[in-house]
């Protein structure tokens, strides 16, 4: 039998150690970039997490049991399902929304008509490479049974990377239940990180990756508006891995079993998911433009987007509600009143006012990504495969070497 980890599952051990606790999980708060000393630019929200975003949820179902060797069917798993909804569970009022595929070796479902319409209606679903269709169909049924979509059907934006180096792949472990509970449990708040929902078996630049989110607030004269970002790093070469543009990967990174996953000339095989969440007024149009910024955020820290890469993102705003208004038939008749369709009035920030959002991206998805690092623990799955976690005191030996605190 499979053990699912869920919030809460582990709260009687982790108070019987009188451990302060993070709401979202039950477990101590995880060390963050932050922590280790990394600098970065911009100013992080209270949470510094994609929830600092007004109305913005997550939630995670993880799952991770069994050792040894591979039995497919039966493990050893470590997968799950994350799950991040713009406006909570008000699924019926679309937000607008972006996308960017910067390398599309992967899969990101409902992404035509979100290109076609400019808006997302639903949640972002994150899980592996092959539990895609049974995430889609989970959250079909959810939004049915809960009447939660404009239309009588639904399009699900449902995206993936690959776990199967630690993973029991194709066991197809991820449930309809387990879609439905990090759905149920999305909440607002602390996010975890690290091996957590559809991170849980994933790799990052030849360390142990996973989930990893970030913030930032403008100021008061570029707006105040926040931005927020949560990746799911499965992505990188140690080889390239760079942070605050020390090479972190080739200094610490000592494991040869590296080549396992990368091959000894260091290609990115890996993919990244990132989801760019803002409360800033923007369309459609201007939310494409904010996700190709992701790409320059995952540059900085040495992603190269190779060949096998799946690079591919999504962005939304939470302004604007009730802008894309439910359908109605137009009724005009010898006997009925004709009636227009409604217009929505909506705010739009000027392009001149978007480089700010656009220098907050690129620095939110540069932090995720190295949260994702920091956040996750070594972990060992099919067949003893182990992908070692990036070694926290050694990382913040070398920031504190090449950086100084510095007054701009």
């Amino acid at each position: 039998m499979k053990a699912l980890l869920r919030a809460g599952t582990a709260l009687a051990c982790i108070l019987a150690l009188g451990a302060p606790l993070n709401a979202q999980t039950g477990a101590p708060p995880q060390e963050r970039a932050r922590d280790l000393n990394v600098p970065f630019d911009g100013t992080p929200g209270p949470m510094n997490a994609i929830t600092d975003v007004p109305g913005v949820e997550v939630g995670f179902t993880t799952l991770i049991s069994g050792e040894g060797k591979l039995n497919v069917g039966k493990g050893p798993v470590r997968t799950g399902v994350t799950a991040i909804l713009p406006r909570g569970k008000n699924f019926k009022d679309p937000v607008f929304a972006g996308f960017f595929s910067q390398n599309g070796n992967g899969e990101m479902t409902g992404i035509h008509w979100v290109k076609e319409s400019g808006f997302l209606e639903g949640p972002v679903m994150i899980t592996n490479t092959h539990s895609v269709g049974m995430v889609r169909d989970s959250v079909i049924d959810w939004e049915m049974k809960h009447g939660a979509t404009q239309y009588p059907w639904s399009l699900p934006v449902v995206a993936e990377t690959y776990d199967g180096f630690l993973n029991d792949i194709n066991g197809f472990h991820v449930s309809h239940d387990d879609t439905w509970h990090a759905i149920d449990t999305a909440a607002t708040g602390r996010v975890a990180e690290g091996n957590v929902g559809g991170g849980t078996g994933m790799a990052c630049f030849g360390f142990k990756g996973g989930t990893g989110t970030a913030s930032r607030v403008l100021s008061a004269a570029q707006g105040g508006y926040v931005i927020g970002v949560l990746v799911q790093c499965n992505t990188g070469s140690a080889h390239d891995l760079r942070i605050a543009s020390v090479p972190v990967g080739q200094a610490l990174h000592q494991d040869r079993r590296a080549e396992l996953l990368y091959g000894a000339d260091h290609v990115d095989t890996g993919s990244i998911i990132i989801v760019v969440a803002t409360n800033a007024p923007l369309t459609g149009t201007q939310l494409d433009r904010l996700a190709r910024r992701a790409t320059l955020g995952l540059g900085r820290v040495g992603g190269t987007s190779g060949d096998g890469s799946g690079d591919i993102f999504v962005s939304f705003s939470t302004a604007n509600p009730g802008a894309d208004s439910a359908p109605r038939p137009f009724r005009q008749g010898a006997a009925e009143t004709p009636t227009a369709p409604p217009v929505s009035q909506i705010g739009m920030l000027p392009n001149w006012a978007m480089s700010p959002i656009f220098d907050a991206t690129v620095q939110a998805t540069e932090e995720a990504i190295i949260n994702a690092m920091v956040g996750a623990k070594t972990m060992t799955g099919i067949n003893g495969n182990t992908i070692k976690a990036v070694p926290h005191e050694d990382l913040k030996r070398l920031m504190g070497e090449t950086h100084s605190t510095t007054a701009w």
